[in-house]
């Protein structure tokens, strides 16, 4: 009987074979992994209830996005979770990872251009100007090695006023000097994506 909080060989051999093939059909993993197409099936619905996630992830590369990591010290927990908090639905923040040490938050975010970075990193929507931080840097990335595909949220219906933030775009001076693209989840947005 399969332990149900460990993976298996046959549910390590499914996730390898998405991971080289996302679009792999049950059939051509049912013959790989020795299962049947249903097998397979029951198995792959279990990894993901729990252990997996399907997504669409984005080549940044080649849609010339630039990335950056963000280092920040918060000075206390409950600072943190309210940035947390306010900044979940962000879809300019790919990852947000807590650590300790002198800088105890990192976020990795993305924009189309360096104006619109610069934006990210001090104007009023930007992980810089909330209250309780005490240090900020960011690093621009420059290269990304073995694989340039990133979980970037792509908001379909851009028709929202005011970012998930809190913040309007609309009265933002940067936005209307055209030196930022906007939040790409309001009608505001003028960026590729």
């Amino acid at each position: 009987m399969q332990n149900k909080k460990y993976m298996d060989e046959k549910d390590r051999k499914i996730i390898s074979i998405l991971q080289r093939n996302g679009k792999a059909t049950l059939a051509e993993m049912a013959e790989e992994v020795g299962l049947s197409a249903m097998g397979v099936k029951k198995r792959l619905d279990k990894l993901e209830k729990e252990k997996i996630k399907i997504t669409a992830l984005l080549n940044v590369e080649k849609l010339k996005i630039i990335t950056a990591i963000i280092a920040m010290e918060v000075e206390n927990a409950e600072a943190l979770e309210k940035l947390l908090k306010k900044f979940e639905n962000c879809p300019r923040i790919i990852k947000f990872f807590i650590t300790t040490g002198g800088y105890n938050l990192f976020a990795l975010v993305f924009a189309e251009d360096y104006h619109s970075l610069e934006s990210v990193s001090i104007e009023k929507c930007s992980l810089r100007s909330q209250p309780g931080i005490r240090r900020f840097e960011i690093y621009p990335v420059q290269e990304i090695y073995y694989d340039s595909y990133l979980d970037i949220k792509v908001v379909a219906d851009k028709s929202r006023e005011i970012a998930p933030c809190g913040v309007f775009c609309g009265d933002c001076m940067r936005y209307e000097v055209k030196r930022c693209l906007g939040c790409p989840a309001t009608k505001f947005y003028r960026g590729k994506l």
